[in-house]
């Protein structure tokens, strides 16, 4: 019985070692967000040109994150971290209305591909907090969501400086990864 509930105990103590990939276009908020969730704090960032990696606890789940650029010539690359990602974290800034068409070419593609093609999606909607910002369901819409039928996907309001839906939206993607 004692070795019964010792397996039990390991099993439910063992984290869950899980590789997350966060994209999205360029002063979206992706490296903020990183940093928020890896350090609990804001801290000042440049532009990524190419990949931050950092392993955050959440939840019982270690997840490997890697941060990669959204600069135009950066997105070329995204397809080099695809591999073995259970999670894909799409961040878009709310506010920036000119380029929520190229937000949404981007993720499409991303959807498209072949690697991806298991990960749960997490959509961050990031600077809700700005008064020009887009309400998610707004967001969902511009985005093609709505018709995205045979993928698992949420959108979650957020506000990475000061950390306002983040950990519902690592609830919900957790929450669908250990469903896998």
């Amino acid at each position: 019985m004692g070795l019964v509930i010792s397996n039990v105990f390991t099993r439910l103590s063992q984290q869950k070692q899980t590789r997350l990939l966060i994209v999205g276009l360029d002063a979206a908020g992706k490296t903020t967000i990183l940093y928020k969730l890896k350090l609990g704090e804001v801290v000042t960032t440049i532009p990524t040109l190419g990949f931050n990696v950092e392993s955050v606890e959440y939840n019982n789940i270690s997840f490997t994150v890697w941060d990669v650029g959204g600069q135009g010539q950066i997105r070329r690359l995204w397809k080099h971290y695809y591999q073995n990602t259970k999670g894909l974290i799409f961040v878009v800034d709310s506010s920036d209305r000119e380029r929520i068409e190229e937000a949404s070419s981007e993720l499409q593609t991303l959807l498209q591909e072949d690697e991806l093609r298991d990960a749960v999606v997490l959509v961050l909607a990031n600077k809700q907090d700005l008064p020009t910002a887009m309400p998610v369901d707004e967001m969902t819409e511009r985005l093609g969501l709505r018709t995205m039928t045979e993928r698992t996907w949420y959108v979650q309001s957020t506000c990475a400086r000061s950390g306002a839906g983040l950990y519902e939206g690592l609830d919900w993607l957790s929450d669908q990864i250990s469903k896998r």
